[in-house]
């Protein structure tokens, strides 16, 4: 076979991801708190970037000064109704660089440090205690054993021994690995010493901690509250499993006493903390800024954007100086000038894409905002990006981790897409609604006989909602719903 060079001519079509569009795309994916601290990151990287002064109440701002086209990147403006929505779908993936090359720094400066920032509202209250005041560490479960442990006098190997212990116990209080065979080996002791100082520390506030598993557990806190009788010894080590199913009968039958008597002790048990640890997790509550505000105002709801506690950018007047002198100054200034200017334009036109996002969702879940969850429609990424003359892929990007303050609540906008279940008219209902129905149903059931998942799915088609058994054993566990057995009260 032989071999040649040959020369030809193809023609191809590729999208160029420019520097300015990949920032659009990461920004707009962005959570708000993350967002936020990238905005402080690049106003340490950023010399010309700085955070405005807000403007004082009362403040007189002179309306007469002159404004500049670069400006628009800080100011909240609405699309012009004039424009189509191919014009705006085209400006969502393309950059006009020759317009960033063409712009007159020096005007822009002048005209642009002297404008107000935006303002927000902070409230002025003298009487809020300062931060030093407020701020505090909560105790973990480590150090409330740890200070118990040397509270008593106690020799440099048991200190050893003890500190091992502690530290290898998981969130809940229970010492689940490694075994004591490992943590004598680590102490260079032996397993007797291990054992002897594991059954002092089980004897620590809260009561069951540092237990191997639920039945010890349990066990060590009905022996610190007294209640350690033969009955209650019995169930906590051999039958936790009928415990779970709370077949007492079976109980009742291996122990040889009456079901009266396992009930007495059973009441007993659930005064126990199967979690002794959970009171000094260190999961912090995570607290959600919603990213917009819904409101209704006259029958119409309108979308206006959550500024507050985001930094409002604007160019340093310092740095009009050095844009004025030649050379490799003027260069390095007209850079960074271009890099400020893309992300103030970008973080706008983030803001701009999530409120167009959230006016379509209003517009497809009226009903919703109305009437409340039970009408919920079915909705998917596409219908919202149809509307709007987006990508799907952009509105997915809006949509992860973006919140709505409605006034029906805070929701994420994952929210509002749902599945779609068949209804027996055709029609179709949001897999969200068929949830509270599930859990309306559940909560309005007798306790001592709970419904099977077999009978909520003929309750839900008698409301004319098609759905199988297995659908509603998920949506159950999604909810964190038990199932009928586990759900059954005997007393």
């Amino acid at each position: 076979m032989g071999l040649e060079l040959r020369q030809q001519l193809k023609m191809s079509q590729q999208l160029k991801m420019t520097p300015q569009l990949q920032q659009a795309i990461k920004l707009l994916q962005l959570s708000r708190m993350e967002l936020v601290d990238l905005v402080a990151q690049e106003m340490v990287e950023n010399p010309v970037l700085e955070e405005g002064i807000e403007q004082k109440q009362g403040e007189v701002v002179d309306d007469s000064r002159p404004t500049d086209m670069a400006m628009e990147g800080l100011r909240d403006e609405s699309p012009d109704p004039t424009r189509s929505k191919g014009e705006e779908a085209a400006k969502e993936v393309k950059g006009d660089n020759s317009a960033v090359n063409e712009i007159d720094w020096d005007s822009y400066l002048e005209h642009h440090t002297l404008a107000p920032p935006m303002p927000s509202y902070r409230p002025q209250n003298d009487d809020l205690p300062s931060i030093e005041q407020t701020l505090t560490k909560k105790a973990s479960l480590q150090d409330h054993l740890t200070w118990q442990m040397r509270m008593h006098p106690i020799t440099e190997l048991e200190d050893r021994i003890g500190t091992i212990i502690i530290n290898n116990l998981d969130p809940w209080g229970y010492l689940k690995e490694p075994p004591v065979e490992d943590i004598a080996r680590v102490a260079e002791t032996d397993v007797e010493e291990v054992e002897k100082m594991l059954e002092w520390i089980q004897t620590f506030d809260p009561p069951g901690v540092a237990a191997r598993s639920l039945s010890e557990c349990l066990l060590i806190q009905a022996e610190a509250a007294g209640e350690d009788d033969e009955i209650v010894v019995r169930i906590c080590r051999d039958h936790l499993h009928n415990l779970e199913k709370k077949n007492y009968q079976a109980i009742a039958r291996d122990l040889n006493e009456s079901v009266e008597e396992i009930y007495e002790a059973v009441k007993v048990i659930r005064e126990f903390d199967p979690r002794p640890g959970r009171q000094y997790s260190n999961d912090d509550p995570v607290y959600i800024t919603p990213d917009v505000y819904v409101h209704k105002i006259g029958g119409k709801y309108f979308v206006v954007p959550n500024d507050d506690g985001m930094p409002k950018l604007k160019i340093s007047n310092f740095y009009r100086t050095a844009l004025a002198s030649g050379g490799k100054d003027r260069q390095y200034v007209q850079d960074k000038l271009r890099s400020a200017q893309w992300l103030i334009r970008s973080i706008q036109q983030r803001q701009r894409t999530i409120i167009r996002v959230t006016e379509s969702i209003i517009k497809f879940q009226e009903d919703f905002f109305e009437k409340g969850i039970e009408h919920l429609r079915p909705l998917i990424l596409r219908d919202v990006a149809e509307d709007i003359s987006m990508h799907e892929s952009t509105v997915s990007r809006v949509t992860t981790n973006k919140y709505v303050h409605t006034p029906r609540g805070i929701f994420e906008l994952k929210f509002f897409f749902n599945s779609g279940i068949n209804r027996t008219d055709g029609d179709e209902i949001a897999s969200q609604s068929v949830k509270r129905k599930i859990k309306d149903i559940i909560g309005k059931e007798d306790e001592k006989r709970p419904w099977s998942d077999q009978k909520i799915v003929d309750l839900l088609r008698d409301q004319g909602i098609d759905i199988a058994r297995r659908t509603v054993a998920k949506y159950r566990e999604q909810m964190g719903i038990l199932s009928s057995s586990k759900r059954k009260k005997v007393f």
